[in-house]
């Protein structure tokens, strides 16, 4: 059956996204997963193939913006409709559905992270498609779901290194559970197994060229900016939309305290766990997104057995979406950068800083990173144009970063 929850919330995401994946132009990192991809290999030194494969794909179709980032519409409305189907496994009713799509559809965090095709643009799918996984297996004894979890982890890796952080959180949490049978089901192996297959590659490149990757998380430290643990978390409540703080923290409490969710005490724990690897590893604030999506639902279908007032659960509703509609010009590329920064020095919000150096920037460093990049080659190519031959053929063009260099090749 047709969930219309689903149907319209996943539409309406999708077409927002659609609207502005055209607005500015190409992104730093997707000039660079342009140029990684268009020289294919089972892996580079700071990330795995899939997602260059994808980008220098798209772009091939039609050297447009709009294109690279098709990818990105499909996997924030992808994130909505398992947003449903989560709540629809817990029992949830509507209002959970509508409260969990519209979290997770217009949180601030999710919108960023689909703004731009990166390697983190799939990662709340893939997370929360592996616990769902998991948790159709402990609710409905759905042992095929282990087998696709298993498949979907091993994409995952394809696409971002992270995922072995959600795989022990989630283990943590069966172990500390009843859903610890699930440990002695053969298709949870398997599944396993077939995602160290589809890793596989990318493992064994980096293996063969000595882990350029770990040695690039070791530095990592030396650019990133380091916050408090209370910064991180205050960091997480705006992020995530605050107005629908109180649907994620019943996420992280309601399955120790509510009979029916016990099933998702698994889920909590795991993301416990993640969060205190991430802190204590001074991770960036979008570290932990992917770990939201089952809270949301847990949390909804939570709110909604608690709050049985149709005019209260609107008016929260409401809210979100609110809050939401001003967040949302300072994740997506919705503004003109001039009246982007009028309308943060309206609000009284500052740029944030991800890296040491970003301080003090106008404009948020995703979105000034995607301006001026056709006038930046056009000046090269004329400065290089008015070259002799025989100056050329002794020429070596300088740059800053990886952003530039991708622009110019």
């Amino acid at each position: 059956m047709r969930d219309r929850v689903a149907l319209v919330s996943t539409a309406v995401v999708a077409a927002i996204h659609l609207a502005v994946a055209g607005r500015y132009d190409l992104f730093r990192d997707e000039l660079y997963f342009i140029v990684c991809g268009n020289h294919p290999a089972f892996g580079y030194a700071d990330q795995p193939p899939l997602v260059p494969a994808i980008a220098a794909a798209a772009y091939a179709l039609g050297h447009q913006t709009w294109l690279v980032r098709l990818p990105c519409v499909f996997a924030a409305a992808a994130l909505v409709w398992l947003a449903v189907a989560f709540v629809r496994l817990l029992g949830g009713r509507d209002g959970a559905a509508w409260i969990a799509a519209i979290a997770v559809g217009l949180a601030p965090m999710f919108l960023g992270l689909t703004a731009t095709l990166n390697t983190t643009t799939f990662e709340p799918l893939a997370w929360t498609l592996v616990a769902y996984g998991i948790a159709r297996a402990a609710i409905l004894d759905d042992r095929r779901a282990l087998l696709g979890m298993g498949v979907v982890a091993g994409i995952a890796m394809e696409a971002k290194y992270a995922l072995p952080l959600w795989l022990l959180a989630l283990g943590i949490g069966l172990l500390a559970t009843p859903q610890r049978r699930l440990l002695r089901r053969s298709e949870l192996w398997i599944g396993f197994a077939a995602a160290v297959v589809i890793a596989l590659p990318s493992v064994v490149w980096q293996a063969r060229h000595g882990f350029p990757f770990a040695e690039l998380v070791r530095n990592a430290g030396q650019k990133d900016r380091l916050v408090s643990p209370l910064a991180f978390a205050l960091d997480q409540i705006f992020v995530m939309n605050p107005a629908f703080a109180p649907t994620w923290l019943a996420g992280l409490i309601a399955p120790f305290i509510v009979r029916e969710l016990r099933v998702a005490r698994f889920l909590a724990i795991a993301w416990m766990v993640a969060a205190v690897v991430t802190v204590a590893g001074h991770g960036k604030d979008y570290y932990l997104a992917a770990a939201y999506p089952p809270l949301f639902a847990i949390g909804a279908v939570a709110l909604e057995r608690l709050v049985a007032n149709v005019f209260v659960g609107r008016a929260y509703v409401a809210l979100g979406i609110g809050l939401a509609l001003v967040a949302a010009p300072l994740a997506l590329p919705i503004l003109a950068p001039q009246t982007l920064v009028a309308y943060q020095t309206n609000l009284h919000i500052a740029s944030s800083a991800q890296e040491s150096g970003d301080e003090g920037d106008a404009l948020p460093s995703t979105f000034a990173d995607m301006l001026g990049w056709h006038d930046f080659v056009r000046q090269v190519g004329g400065a290089y144009a008015r070259l002799s031959p025989s100056e050329r053929r002794a020429t070596a063009i300088l740059v800053d970063n990886y952003g530039e260099a991708a622009a110019l090749d």
